[in-house]
């Protein structure tokens, strides 16, 4: 069974900061609960053919597993798939102007879970959904009372 969850956020600042900071893998530990670590395997900037490896924790167990760029548009979208990984994992990142200077950040994450992931693909969804919705509440907060 698939795995497809999207959450979104609207965030009071301009669309290039949000890119900007939250289309840098380097940041991801500041605001996604889950992920301890980022590793950069290619040099950067990030591009497209970029790969950067990371580790997690997620629903009790550690996760490692590498993203690769597969579509970079700046301000706009980044999408990375998983090259290595304990399961196929798509996440988008979307940001949309929404407002007087406000960005909309739209998340999706999709996959093919195997083995006992596919069995629990609906634990999963449910979990991941919850987490991306504090990620993306910890983002808002970062960005909206922090520096850029």
């Amino acid at each position: 069974m698939a795995v497809d969850v999207v959450s979104e956020v609207v965030i009071g600042r301009p669309v290039a900061e949000v890119a900007r900071y939250a289309g840098d893998p380097s940041n991801a530990p500041a605001w996604y609960v889950n992920i301890t670590s980022v590793e950069w395997l290619t040099p950067t900037p990030l591009r497209v053919g970029s790969r950067v490896a990371f580790v997690a924790h997620f629903l009790g167990r550690r996760l490692a597993y590498t993203y690769e760029i597969v579509e970079l548009v700046p301000d706009e979208r980044l999408v990375m798939r998983t090259a290595e990984g304990p399961f196929p994992m798509e996440t988008t990142y979307r940001w949309e102007p929404h407002g007087d200077g406000a960005t909309r950040m739209i998340l999706r994450n999709r996959g093919e879970p195997s083995g006992f992931a596919s069995v629990a693909a609906p634990v999963l969804a449910a979990t991941m959904r919850r987490a991306n919705r504090k990620d993306l509440a910890t983002l808002k907060a970062h960005l909206e009372t922090g520096p850029t």
